[in-house]
């Protein structure tokens, strides 16, 4: 018979043929490894994304408003980053961060929503 260790602390495991860790500490630790570069970069770029729901949230409190964009960027709200985009049949087009949105105006101002 083989012998099996364990993937996280290289203790024989003992058990099912099938084991791969000897305990759930070993492998909740494993796993948090493995996934510890993924994780950090999906949290950081949640953080960004909440962060412009944020600002837009409060500079729209009535559910549509018409704002400088130079305003709305010194807030902080980084246009790169938004969660979805809605084309009109006008061809107009609106990044959303979740329930918020923003559409650019030609005129350096932005036409920020909220999707109900």
């Amino acid at each position: 018979m083989e012998e099996r260790l364990c993937l996280e602390c290289q203790q024989l495991l003992t058990g099912r043929a099938d084991k791969k860790f000897c305990d759930d500490q070993c492998r909740s630790s494993y796993n948090n490894k493995l996934n510890s570069n993924t994780s950090k970069l999906i949290r950081n770029i949640n953080t960004v994304l909440r962060k412009n729901r944020q600002i837009l949230m409060d500079l729209c409190p009535d559910g549509k408003q018409k704002i400088r964009k130079d305003k709305v960027i010194s807030k902080g709200l980084d246009l790169q980053y938004h969660t979805h985009t809605y084309i009109t049949k006008e061809g107009a087009v609106y990044r959303f961060c979740y329930d918020y949105g923003w559409r650019e105006l030609d005129d350096d101002f932005l036409l920020i929503v909220r999707n109900e």
